[in-house]
């Protein structure tokens, strides 16, 4: 009988559809199925196909390794003992798997953007019309991205489909909070969490507008006094067409909220979603694509990969014993945590609100960055509390390969000095051997434009971003960590600040260079003992906002005369630099609180071009005419230290070619 490909692909996509696929897994519906840039082949790996869909998982409640999720037991779908849950997804994967390089990289979207392929290889995050160098592709990694959040927005978002959770069939209600510090005024703001100008989750709607238990206050800074603004001044309201009619979403201020102030509101929420049901999501999608012989992304590896606020997810996922599966088998072999400092989240709470982070100036007081920090077992000077990130993992005997990789922003905004320090701040804390720990001197926490520019809106800084690129290096770091489950090549040893080298100090002794027109930063993102309520730690939030312990330690790393940072990976900027790499940058003064840092964001400070011109500005930083003989002189260093990089397996040789080039375009734009 001779079918035609279209037949045969409706026949095989029907069966994705109706059949059960694992014991985990339910089922897959494929929405669509095409080839990437109409078939073009791809190093060794050959032709590759897009697929996207949905997976749907079913979770025994009397699983042990599902019991740790909050409110299962009372979601309103348990049927049989099991509740269903289900992921949007899309994969990118070899056509003819034999020819891929059986290793997938599972990619948790930050706020459902899908942005592992365009970071790492520069082309199109759905690689549409562009695939960059496509050297995730010519590598013949398999590339899903895997929806986790449950209240994501805005066009092709990845949903993660939770249901509510209910207590004997009755509502559950409860108290929410948020926080904003605008950059400009507004008459409304909404109860979603805002980051960087969107909503990064829609989160709950208010239940009860007339609640008294309903409030907003305002405060100039994290540490301030709040003011409690009369009931009467603000009300659960949103303009439309020039009308303000109620609204469950919004708030509306009489007067505004003004530019530079913390407004803080806790209001009466319900119908919890049963949001730690992510966490089993991405742990068996692992082990059904390694697992199922009916799986449509066959691999042998599976390296989770978190940015920001997935990267907290990873270790939060870690912390919460997710990575053995429901048979105790290990579901991701590696994590690639990337900028997520000491944190968290709030991802497996009643009322989870997955969005929320720790900002400088927003998101204060959540359940972000909590103990314990530390990959190995630590105690709590304060509490007598002692406990380690893989504590379960190690007990179930699923610890998987880990890279923990920082920009300097995460030392100041983010609290990363905490995952290699003792609680108390004294003494540097051992790892483990399947641990690295990298930091990336002079990086801010996002990629910016080169050449340097200042942010915009919420993102205005007194100062240019840093340019510094991540690309090359997490491309090592995903080769890295490929050898080093493959093929237990080890990588690169941790590269971090430490105390004992007098690398990681307290703020009082960071020894930054006195720069004349520069503002430096007056703190750093301080971690605090908080306390929810008698429940919180089983997941129950019902006091808001916390009550507020002592705070932890705050060390930053120490620099150089020139304000570079001294010790971590330096990229040859650093090694042979034209400027000075912050890992903080201040609020420009038109968007309000100008002595409190932006979010994200370091700085570039560049050198003067010669002795007169610093001489005359009253920097004691050498110029770039004192420091190098020559263009050519400063080429041959640059080189030297691009080869140094690849030596020691931060850069792949292939990139050489790359960070040459853009040594060629930082001295063009530092001497012109």
């Amino acid at each position: 009988m001779n079918l035609k490909p279209g037949i045969i692909l409706a026949f095989i996509l029907s069966f994705f559809i109706i059949s059960p696929v694992s014991a985990r897994v339910s089922h897959v519906d494929i929405f669509s199925h095409s080839d990437v840039l109409s078939g073009r082949s791809f190093g060794d790996a050959g032709a590759y196909e897009h697929i996207s869909g949905r997976i749907y998982f079913s979770l025994p409640i009397a699983n042990p390794h599902n019991q740790g999720i909050v409110d299962l037991h009372n979601a309103i779908n348990l049927r049989d003992g099991e509740v269903e849950f289900s992921s949007d997804f899309v994969a990118i994967r070899p056509k003819d798997p034999a020819r891929g390089n059986g290793s997938m990289i599972l990619e948790l979207p930050n706020r459902s953007k899908r942005i592992v392929l365009s970071f790492i290889d520069g082309g199109d995050a759905d690689v549409a019309e562009d695939a960059g160098d496509a050297w995730l592709l010519r590598n013949g990694y398999t590339i899903v991205t895997l929806g986790w959040q449950w209240d994501v927005t805005g066009p092709g978002a990845l949903h993660f489909y939770a249901p509510i959770a209910k207590e004997n069939g009755k509502t559950i209600f409860g108290l929410l909070r948020g926080d904003i510090m605008l950059s400009k005024w507004m008459p409304e703001i909404p109860l979603g969490h805002v980051i960087l100008g969107k909503i990064g989750g829609t989160e709950y709607p208010v239940s009860a507008p007339d609640d008294p238990r309903n409030s907003l206050t305002v405060r100039n800074s994290p540490d301030a006094n709040r003011t409690l603004i009369p009931r009467s001044q603000w009300k659960f309201a949103h303009i439309v067409d020039s009308k303000l009619v109620p609204s469950d979403q919004f708030i509306h201020l009489n007067g505004g909220f003004q530019p530079g102030k913390i407004y803080e509101y806790v209001y009466v929420a319900a119908d919890p979603v049963v949001a730690g049901g992510a966490f089993a999501a991405v742990r068996d999608f692992a082990s059904y694509a390694k697992h199922s012989p009916n799986t449509i992304v066959p691999v042998q590896r599976v390296f989770g990969q978190g940015i920001s606020q997935t990267g907290r997810f990873l270790r939060d996922f870690l912390y919460q014993g997710f990575n053995a599966d429901e048979d105790g088998k290990m579901a991701l072999d590696g994590v690639l945590a990337h900028v997520a400092g000491a944190g968290r989240g709030s991802f497996n709470y009643r009322f989870a609100q997955p969005s929320r982070d720790a900002q400088p100036t927003s998101s204060v007081f959540f359940p972000t960055d909590i103990f314990p920090f530390t990959d190995l077992p630590e105690r709590d000077p304060v509490t007598k509390e002692v406990g380690g990130l893989l504590d379960r993992a190690t007990a179930e005997n699923v610890v998987p390969r880990i890279f923990f990789t920082n920009t300097s922003f995460e030392y100041w905004g983010r609290a990363a000095a905490l995952i290699h320090v003792s609680a108390d701040g004294k003494h540097d804390a051992p790892i483990a051997n399947s641990v690295r720990i990298y930091h990336f001197t002079g990086l801010q926490h996002f990629p910016a434009p080169f050449p340097p520019v200042r942010g915009k809106d919420d993102l205005l800084g007194q100062e240019p971003q840093s340019p510094l690129s991540h690309r090359y290096l997490m491309r090592a770091m995903i080769a890295n960590m490929d050898a080093w489950v493959r093929n237990s090549k080890p990588p690169p040893v941790s590269s971090y600040p430490l105390i004992a080298d007098e690398n990681l100090v307290p703020l009082q002794k960071y020894a930054f260079p006195a720069i004349r027109g520069l503002n430096r930063p007056h703190d750093a993102n301080e971690v605090w003992r908080l306390d929810f309520g008698p429940n919180w730690r089983n997941g129950i939030l019902s006091v808001q906002p916390p009550s507020v312990g002592k705070v932890y330690p705050v060390l930053v790393p120490q620099v150089d005369i020139d304000g570079n940072e001294r010790d971590g990976v330096h990229l040859p900027e650093i090694t042979v630099p034209l400027a000075t790499y912050t890992g903080w940058n201040l609020r420009d003064p038109s968007i309000g609180a100008s002595d409190q840092r932006v979010a994200f964001e370091a700085s570039y400070i560049p050198f003067a071009k010669t002795a007169a011109e610093r001489e005359k500005t009253g920097d004691r930083r050498k110029s770039i005419a004192e420091r190098y003989a020559n263009h050519e002189d400063y080429t041959v260093r640059y080189q030297r230290a691009v080869d140094e990089l690849i030596k020691e397996n931060w850069i792949l040789p292939e990139d050489r070619a790359a960070l040459l080039l853009r040594g060629e375009q930082e001295w063009s734009e530092a001497v012109n």
